[in-house]
């Protein structure tokens, strides 16, 4: 009996990571000109057949518009990639049909570079979804510049997005 425990155990894990590497192995790009900054973690590409995607950053949370910061990290955002052709990764929609995906600009990560210029979280709620090399290296850019009290970071008890959502 312990024996059929073990296999079957073995067995479900072998479907998971198999399930794991076709869901990477099924990552799409996308390539276009951002043409509009909705927030800290939302903005809109336009690819060569002028459709419009609105592409969520995965693996990030920023600060809402009305919220502490939350201007701040949208510029932030702005000057780094609005009007610039990116490259999105992506596998996957979320509920409002938004792509869910990691933006590069010559091959730099804008996910990223919010999370280091404190001014957005690490989304540790939804770090499953992400690549283990991007989960690691998110954490460590929360971290650090949470030691460095850089961006939202210099406010004593900065609040979370989905906190201040919820509210």
């Amino acid at each position: 009996m312990m024996m059929q425990s073990h296999a079957w155990a073995a067995r479900l894990i072998a479907v998971a990571f198999f399930g794991l590497f076709i869901s990477l192995a099924q990552a799409e790009t996308l390539t276009g000109q951002v043409v509009k900054i909705a927030d800290g973690g939302t903005l809109t590409v336009l690819d060569a057949s002028k459709q419009q995607h609105r592409i969520r950053l995965t693996g990030i949370d920023a600060p809402e518009r009305k919220q502490a910061f939350g201007t701040v990290s949208r510029q932030h955002l702005a000057d780094w990639v609005f009007g610039r052709v990116v490259t999105v990764e992506w596998n996957q929609r979320d509920r409002y049909q938004r792509i869910l995906g990691k933006v590069l600009i010559n091959g730099e990560d804008a996910n990223l570079e919010q999370i280091r210029a404190g001014l957005a979280w690490h989304y540790r709620r939804y770090a499953r979804n992400q690549a283990p090399a991007d989960r690691e290296r998110y954490a460590l850019a929360e971290d650090q510049a949470r030691r460095a009290g850089v961006g939202l970071w210099r406010d004593a008890a900065p609040v979370p997005p989905w906190d201040f959502r919820r509210e």
